[in-house]
């Protein structure tokens, strides 16, 4: 898997979201318009991070979307879990055996070593960033991203699964 439309303008959507001063909060005609999307996109984008917990929709005329809650209890990495999963999940070897039933690299795989650190450096970012940290500007979040890239390193390594 790997990050696409769906995580980028469903964050997209949140993060609008998020920087809403409207106590009404945002239409999806409001935010397809601001985003740049189609109604239907956004409607669906919106549907899938209402049934994750992360928004909530008012009825009504007035009504629009809000935070479910804080931006600060919104973690990222659960954001795009719900947009569309991992980058490297462990059932993949298992899935991914070609014509076998058994995947045959499956007892010395290179391979595998390589998608679980790219993961864990990934969650060593994601899991730890919430919506809060992104409502701040860019140079702010890239220097918060670099001090999570910094300690990643030593992480990963310490924490290489053996198989």
């Amino acid at each position: 898997m790997k990050f696409g439309s769906q995580e980028e303008y469903g964050l997209r959507c949140l993060l609008r979201i998020g920087k809403s001063k409207s106590l009404n909060g945002l239409t999806i005609p409001e935010i397809s318009d601001l985003e740049g999307l189609s109604t239907a996109n956004a409607a669906k984008l919106l549907r899938t991070l209402r049934l994750g917990g992360f928004i909530e929709a008012a009825r009504g005329q007035s009504g629009g979307y809000k935070l479910a809650k804080p931006a600060e209890e919104i973690i990222i990495g659960d954001v795009l879990a719900v947009l569309g999963g991992r980058l490297f999940e462990e059932d993949f070897c298992s899935s991914h055996t070609g014509i076998e039933k058994i995947c045959t690299n499956s007892i010395d795989c290179s391979i595998r070593s390589l998608w679980r650190t790219i993961q864990l450096l990934v969650d060593n970012v994601i899991l730890k960033i919430s919506l809060k940290d992104l409502l701040g500007n860019e140079e702010e979040v890239k220097v918060l991203v670099n001090s999570f890239v910094e300690d990643s390193s030593v992480e990963a390594k310490l924490s290489l699964p053996n198989n």
